[in-house]
């Protein structure tokens, strides 16, 4: 993977040793159990984005168990304006683990998050291993499609992120939750897709297919190569959450959020009361 600094970092990527690393993976979690946010990371790793990505596979390890397992992946900045703002020209992922997954019918625990925001996605549950990264294996291995609402909170301080900030702290992932409404790819053209998110009933966000790299399939196959080239291939039964459609949205205490896409219906997630 080609190495990129943040926008606020510029300059050559320097060498991170492992005790740096490790140092700023314990920085992150615990910021992630607290709900009290850090410093950036950015400084200390360099600007070196290889060495974020080992920071978030540090961060994944330490979160792993019998109990929270790694259940798929998140696409990030896939909007060009995000893009330009950050200095990359590609977009980034992060790790979905069990413990991340909310149903519609369970709250998101407001509690225990900082200063979150949500996005509205279309994401991919792969119905068998990606063998090759080839358009047509990646494709075919696709099982269903799913309309996503994806939670998102930055365990930087006041969202002062730039790249690596945002790759080492796992893509800034927080919870997803994947609505009821499936369609296969032999009928349904994700780059056509319209969504409406809407927040306490004001609608808060629009966009398109096209907004998520042109197509959401973009998406997906981009984070099929880059997982493949890093040894952690996708696997059935993964999902793949391929990145907004539209604006994301700050998320309150107490909000009842929906996202419609059409041709995959509708989703919903609740934010528990700040205190309960």
């Amino acid at each position: 993977m080609t190495n990129q600094t943040s926008g606020a970092n510029d300059g050559a990527a320097v060498a991170v040793s492992s005790p740096n690393l490790r140092t700023v993976a314990n920085t992150l979690l615990g910021a992630l159990k607290t709900a009290r946010p850090c410093e950036p990371v950015r400084d200390v790793l360099g600007g070196d984005l290889n060495a974020a990505y080992d920071v978030q596979e540090l961060l994944i390890q330490s979160r792993v168990s019998t109990r929270n397992r790694r259940v798929g992946r998140k696409v990030g900045l896939t909007a060009p304006a995000v893009q330009r703002q950050l200095g990359v020209d590609q977009p980034d992922f992060g790790v979905l683990l069990s413990e991340m997954q909310r149903g519609e019918d369970e709250e998101i625990p407001y509690s225990q998050l900082i200063a979150p925001r949500i996005e509205a996605e279309i994401a991919f549950v792969m119905g068998r291993d990606v063998e090759n990264t080839e358009r047509g294996a990646v494709l075919s291995a696709v099982d269903f499609v799913v309309p996503s609402l994806e939670i998102v909170d930055s365990r930087i301080a006041n969202w002062d992120i730039g790249i690596v900030d945002t790759v080492a702290d796992n893509a800034s992932s927080a919870y997803f939750v994947l609505g009821n409404s499936k369609a296969t790819l032999n009928d349904y053209v994700p780059a056509g897709a319209e969504m409406v998110m809407t927040i306490n009933g004001q609608q808060v966000s629009q966009g398109t297919g096209a907004d998520c790299l042109g197509d959401p399939i973009n998406a997906l196959l981009w984070v099929a190569e880059t997982a493949a080239a890093l040894g952690r291939p996708l696997r059935a039964g993964e999902v793949v959450l391929s990145g907004a459609l539209g604006p994301m949205a700050p998320l309150k205490a107490g909000d009842v959020v929906e996202a419609s896409i059409s041709g995959l219906g509708t989703v919903t997630v609740s934010a528990s009361k700040e205190f309960s």
